[in-house]
């Protein structure tokens, strides 16, 4: 898989690859009839000939439902196919299409967007609206879509699932949720972000030749996070390294709850840091030289010390650290002496309702990474998407935000951003976070920049997770690595 499989297309960034299609000689009703084919050969491979409802909205992905039907009908499939406008309102391609399915032996017939059209079905193809929805569905398709939902029949949506917004995967208004979704040339946000990854089932991509140069004239920002995003920067030991040669990064932990710091630590080293320093109160110590032999645990008195060595860093600070004006300052002095940054946890927490106060501070090499709660502690609620919000704090502070949840999403501040889908529900326990906070530190130390070194953290703690399986507990991820990262 490549980087150009992994992209993501806005609705306007999709209209735009099919318009430099079309202007390159394909034209538009090709197109809609090799995406209608797609999805008819993806009904056909699953279920078995029954009756169909069809159902079109008015533009091209209902035109697409008309191509879908009069093909499914040629096979001797029974159709019956419902418009929420009249044939004589269509445009363009759509017309065309509809035309073609009223002219089908003179069998084309097009009823109104009355739910009983569903009666007698055993399937639903969704054609009523495609991932450029940007309202929720009212009136008879609100409905038609209900009736959908109610009616327990599975569902193959036309591009996205009707009623879910393609660009954020958010959904406002009634979805009924698919078994099966088709989409073209690449995936939207809305696929893999929630709840939109939820109702649209399984999503395959159909190939409707469209060139994957268009991608290049496009230049997307959003990807699906993957290893084609960042494999190459990805660490790679060699024959001649010593370990000073692997990077040396900081922790700085508190003096009381030391597992977080702990976690992280492990996370670090097993990812591949050559050395890993522990700064804490020394009554703390004790915990952090008992845990492993490996790495050094030093007094907060030798902190100054350590930052003043320009062969030491990135620092991680956050994790069991004691939110307040201490962490403020150790955040300003990490940064005076020009080392990067991992803000996690309390780090996070002392900024709480101030994100201003960390412009200016941090540069795109410095990553942040709060769950749901405390980006919203420091950045405050907003009813934007999780996908704008992520890009907008990421602007706002200068810094890679990752945005963890089962959907994680990591914004750099200059406009790009990865949707991470890898996760297991599984990783829902106490220390997890710590453990990923651990991976980007052991990745930026050695030499991995901000945002691919986020996107692959991000990637390698889903694909460990996955390994372990039931049972997870935060220290298996850490014990996963090894493996994950040899595959890689």
């Amino acid at each position: 898989m490549t980087i150009s499989d992994l992209a993501l297309l806005t609705a306007a960034e999709m209209g735009e690859a099919d318009r430099r299609a079309i202007a390159a000689g394909t034209p538009g009703i090709v197109l809609m009839e090799r995406a209608g084919a797609a999805v008819a050969r993806a009904i056909r491979a699953r279920w078995s000939p029954r009756q169909v409802a069809v159902l079109c909205g008015p533009g091209n992905n209902g035109g697409d439902g008309y191509v879908i039907a009069r093909l499914l009908a040629e096979r001797g499939w029974p159709v019956r196919l419902a418009s929420l406008v009249p044939v004589k309102a269509l445009k363009g391609d759509a017309a065309e299409a509809a035309a073609r399915w009223q002219g089908r032996m003179g069998r084309g017939r097009v009823e109104g967007p009355d739910p009983a059209v569903l009666d007698g079905a055993g399937l639903i193809v969704d054609a009523l609206f495609g991932a450029g929805l940007n309202r929720a569905p009212e009136g008879k398709a609100a409905a038609l879509i209900e009736a959908a939902a109610r009616s327990g029949l599975p569902v193959v949506a036309v591009d996205v699932p009707s009623g879910v917004f393609g660009d954020d995967g958010s959904a406002s208004g009634p979805v009924a949720s698919a078994a099966l979704t088709v989409t073209f040339f690449r995936r939207k946000p809305g696929h893999w972000l929630l709840p939109g990854r939820t109702l649209c089932g399984e999503t395959r991509v159909a190939d409707i030749g469209i060139e994957p140069a268009v991608l290049d004239a496009i230049g997307p920002t959003l990807h699906e996070n993957g290893p084609a995003l960042w494999r190459a920067a990805l660490p790679q030991a060699a024959l001649a390294q010593h370990k000073y040669d692997r990077g040396h990064p900081l922790i700085l932990a508190g003096g009381s709850l030391t597992g977080a710091a702990r976690l992280a630590a492990r996370a670090a080293r097993r990812t591949g840091a050559g050395l890993l320093t522990v700064v804490a109160p020394e009554a703390a110590l004790p915990a952090f030289r008992a845990d492993w032999p490996g790495a050094m645990a030093l007094r907060t008195e030798r902190w100054d010390g350590l930052l003043a060595d320009r062969r030491l860093g990135p620092v991680l600070i956050g994790p069991g650290g004691g939110a307040g004006p201490a962490l403020r300052q150790a955040v300003a002095a990490v940064r005076s002496a020009g080392k990067s940054l991992v803000l996690d946890a309390d780090g996070l927490a002392s900024y709480a309702g101030e994100p201003q106060a960390l412009a200016g501070v941090l540069d795109a090499d410095c990553v942040l990474t709060p769950h749901q709660g405390e980006f919203d502690r420091l950045f405050g609620k907003a009813d934007a998407p999780r996908l704008v919000r992520a890009c907008e704090a990421a602007a706002l502070v200068g810094a890679v935000v990752v945005l963890k949840g089962a959907d994680t999403i990591i914004a750099a501040p200059d406009g790009r951003a990865a949707v991470n889908a890898n996760a297991p529900p599984t990783l829902a326990t106490g220390g997890t976070g710590d453990v990923l906070a651990g991976i980007v530190l052991g990745l930026k130390a050695q030499g991995m920049a901000g945002f691919e070194a986020a996107c692959a953290a991000v990637w390698l703690h889903g694909a460990a997770a996955q390994r372990v399986g039931a049972g997870l507990i935060a220290e298996d991820v850490i014990d996963a690595l090894p493996r994950v990262l040899d595959r890689l």
